[in-house]
């Protein structure tokens, strides 16, 4: 794991985490579509928040059910969360009023464990889902790689992986996965029963296409075509599964034929509009056509939910297979938040150790500051000392300091419990006045 501390550093080290956030829970789609990032643009934010000076390290997590910030202030304040929201909504271009009451906030532990729920699939739409893993290793490498991390997010996103990992594979949670893609198979076989004899067409060819695809080959759909911007990328999901790729070009010659339509495209505004597909019902002679959206923003136009013939479902309208889904697992819960609480445990103990080393450090530079100043004025006072009696002074009472310092550095970085003494460390810099002059 990586370090977060120089001991020569002048100051205390204050590890807080930052998290500002909307979700499923918090904002419907057409809220969330606004708000998402693309992978460029979380980059793009982690680079502003911290040059801004808001945040020192930054991971931006956005996904179809949620857009969060991550981040560890400098200076931790109740105006950092204020900030990240203010820079939330700018990037976006959202009036800060039309987001009241969407966020949620967490700092410290909170943001760890919310963090860590996450990673669970826990806090996801679908519990236990099995996509949300991967998506997080993801926001998290890319930040890593560009070099908007640091040891404190490093940590924590690294523990959040190894929770879902551990959730997955120590709990029934993980035992029977649920993916937003195999919901939105289930919904088809709702309507159609039976896949077998029926066509379907698959826009993207990214993770959640790639598991729709998956899904449909395994309950024997008749008739699959992938078709993306990228042929390559299409002509090799198409191929993995028996299924034909079609050029983005060709979209609406084909867009008649399948019964069952499922999009997943990464794009800022609608794929298929209103006009688009009203004409590939007229060219079914007015044949039903079962549309699934799991794009967010959403790759189907509004509009079109009003055409007769076309059922149209995105990723909100998942609402009774959610909660199948959930009470299938909801007893697996303990035990998953079991397993986060131990996580949690581990990584305050961290935090703790490093502010407890930066409390002996801030001690001992005191302490010699006021060595150095009281054999100073003492010295004067003592004419008949010699060199090298000053110099054998000197090293005694460096010697005293270390001897001072040496068991409660060792009792602070090693002792048991040390979530329950980061309150403790706050009381000792007062005590001593580390504080005076840092606010």
């Amino acid at each position: 794991m990586p370090t977060a501390t120089n001991p020569s550093r002048a100051g205390a080290i204050r590890i807080q985490v930052a998290l500002i956030g909307c979700n499923h829970r918090t904002a419907p789609v057409e809220l969330r579509e606004r708000i998402a990032f693309t992978s460029q643009q979380a980059l793009q934010a982690a680079d502003e928040l911290k040059e801004r000076g808001i945040l020192e390290e930054a991971v931006v997590v956005s996904t179809c059910n949620r857009s969060e910030l991550y981040g560890v202030p400098g200076d931790f304040a109740p105006s950092t969360a204020e900030a990240m929201e203010e820079y939330f909504t700018s990037f976006h271009k959202i009036p800060l009023d039309e987001l009241k009451g969407r966020f949620y906030r967490w700092a410290g532990p909170d943001a760890v464990r919310h963090l860590f729920r996450v990673a669970a699939g826990l806090d996801s739409m679908l519990l236990g889902e099995a996509e949300i893993l991967g998506q997080l290793r993801t926001a998290y490498n890319q930040a890593l790689d560009h070099g908007a991390t640091g040891p404190v997010l490093n940590r924590i996103f690294q523990g959040a992986l190894e929770v879902g990992k551990r959730v997955r594979s120590e709990t029934e949670v993980g035992a029977r996965p649920m993916s937003v893609a195999l919901a939105g198979v289930k919904l088809a076989e709702r309507v159609f029963g039976n896949l077998k004899g029926h066509s379907a067409l698959i826009l993207g060819a990214g993770a959640v296409a790639e598991q729709v695809v998956e899904h449909m080959r395994n309950r024997g759909i008749g008739n699959l075509r992938v078709i993306n911007r990228s042929f390559d990328r299409a002509a090799e999901l198409a191929q993995r599964v028996g299924g034909e790729a079609v050029a983005w070009e060709s979209l609406e010659a084909v867009l008649g034929v399948p019964d069952i339509i499922v999009t997943s495209v990464s794009a800022t505004g609608p794929v298929l509009t209103r006009e688009l597909l009203e004409r590939a019902i007229a060219a079914r002679s007015g044949k039903p056509v079962f549309v699934v959206d799991l794009g967010v923003p959403r790759n189907v136009a509004e509009p079109a939910a009003g055409l007769y013939n076309l059922y149209l479902y995105n990723i909100d309208d998942l609402g009774e297979i959610v909660e199948q889904n959930k009470k299938a697992r909801e007893s697996e819960i303990p035990r998953a938040e079991a397993i986060i609480a131990e996580h949690i445990d581990k990584f305050e103990a961290w935090r703790g150790a490093l502010e407890a080393g930066s409390i002996v450090n801030d001690l001992r530079e005191q302490f010699h500051l006021h060595r150095e100043m009281v054999i100073r004025e003492k010295l004067k006072e003592m004419d008949d000392v010699t060199p090298q009696e000053r110099d054998r002074i000197a090293r005694i009472t460096e010697e005293l300091i270390e001897r001072l310092l040496e068991e409660p550095q060792q009792k602070l970085q090693h002792g048991r419990g040390m979530r329950g003494r980061l309150a403790g460390l706050e009381a000792i810099r007062h005590l001593f006045g580390l504080d005076a002059g840092k606010k």
